[in-house]
């Protein structure tokens, strides 16, 4: 049976039980977000335009960490970045794009669903202020919340496209999961650009997951701010990605989830959540070797460099149909970190079925950086340790 791994560098702990933790855990349901195919069918035009969001989204995160810190992120090359058009929380699966569930904000707390981000860090809603873009959405008014306080800054985010979302800044209570963080810093958007626009965005908003030198507002991101008021003893969050029972769980991790250790990996660079990855194999080939990688459930897809892509598609014996995006008729299956046919196969590439789309897609925008998407992370519990600086991967059990 071929196969298709990602071998991790990491250090295996012998681990059987859940983290250790002082306070409860909550879990927050999460759904996902958009449909890949339409009557099995792929919408070239919906993931072409997730991957140009997903590129955008990385693209201002690099900008704002150099402006924090002065470095360019990091990458396995040198190549140049271009830009291109413990509580638990249940998550809605919308289509397998984008992952989301409730938060509360504000005094009275009004729920707003979010799109839960680990490739971003700053929260935004849209404002009741705001134009036509918003329509659709729940709105936030910070005027109608005793907990607010006005930053006095706007706040822009830009798009390689021209669009942005923009608005001010406020500082709200915000309530995830049982966890609340009494001074987070919050946009709200008077303006949303077509990536957020409802028909494009089911949830509202958007909360970041990432570091804080990654946040465009210059403040902590929920997490850390949960940290940073006593509100989680165990510095962690984690994962599970799944067709139902889709949860992210603050404050620990859930052992009925996940089966045998985690492998643990560093962060390499605090900004985004990026690891090193040993190789990406098919079918026993190493194709590339380490490889500097984004673990991200803000992205569906595996995006990769172009020509690296283009060689594991070749040892597959795939056809490239233009775009990035490859076909093949075939089953992967098995082997840790396996990605399983049922996620690597996005749908049927024309409605003859005899097609299929592979869900690790070329793009010349990120360097030799690597994203590890949803497409990898609904293979793996995974847990997220912001005490430690680390990423842990385990066997769905």
């Amino acid at each position: 049976m071929r196969s298709l791994s990602i071998v991790f560098i990491a250090v295996l702990l012998a681990m059987t039980a859940a983290l250790p933790h002082r306070r409860p855990r909550l879990r927050i349901p999460i759904q996902k977000r958009l449909t890949p195919a339409r009557d099995g069918v792929v919408d070239l035009d919906a993931m072409r335009s997730h991957l140009a969001y997903s590129e955008r989204k990385y693209l201002r995160g690099v900008t704002a960490l150099e402006h924090r810190t002065g470095v360019l992120q990091p990458s396995s090359s040198s190549h140049t970045l271009t830009r291109r058009d413990g509580g638990a929380d249940s998550l809605t699966d919308d289509g397998n794009q984008r992952w989301y569930g409730t938060i509360s904000v504000g005094s009275p707390a009004v729920d707003y669903k979010v799109d839960f981000d680990t490739g971003s860090a700053d929260l935004f809603l849209p404002a009741s202020n705001c134009n036509s873009t918003c329509d659709g959405h729940t709105l936030y008014n910070p005027n109608a919340s005793t907990s607010a306080v006005d930053l006095n800054r706007r706040f822009m985010l830009s798009y390689g496209d021209g669009s942005t979302v923009s608005g001010e800044l406020y500082a709200d209570t915000v309530t995830i999961a049982g966890f609340v963080a009494a001074n987070q810093t919050i946009g709200a958007a008077s303006q949303y650009s077509t990536d957020f626009q409802i028909a494009n965005f089911a949830p509202d908003g958007l909360m970041g997951m990432a570091f804080e030198s990654l946040s465009v507002f210059q403040a902590n991101p929920v997490v850390q701010t949960l940290i940073a008021e006593g509100q989680i003893s165990d510095p962690v969050f984690a994962f599970n990605l799944a067709s139902s029972g889709s949860e992210l769980l603050i404050g620990g991790v859930d052992a009925s989830l996940y089966t045998g250790p985690f492998t643990y990996t560093p962060v390499t660079y605090q900004g985004f959540w990026q690891i090193n990855v040993d190789s990406i194999n098919a079918n026993g080939q190493a194709i590339s070797t380490n490889v500097s990688a984004i673990v991200d459930t803000g992205t569906t897809l595996i995006l990769g460099d172009a020509e690296i892509v283009g060689q594991f598609y070749s040892a597959i014996n795939a056809t490239d149909v233009g775009g990035g995006y490859y076909t093949r008729n075939i089953t992967i299956q098995g082997k840790p970190f396996a990605i399983s046919a049922e996620t690597f196969n996005l749908g049927s590439y024309n409605s003859s079925g005899d097609s299929c789309m592979g869900a690790i897609v070329a793009t010349g925008s990120l360097g030799n950086m690597w994203i590890l998407g949803d497409v990898f992370m609904r293979n793996v519990y995974t847990v997220f340790d912001v005490g430690g600086l680390q990423v842990g991967f385990a066997d769905l059990a």
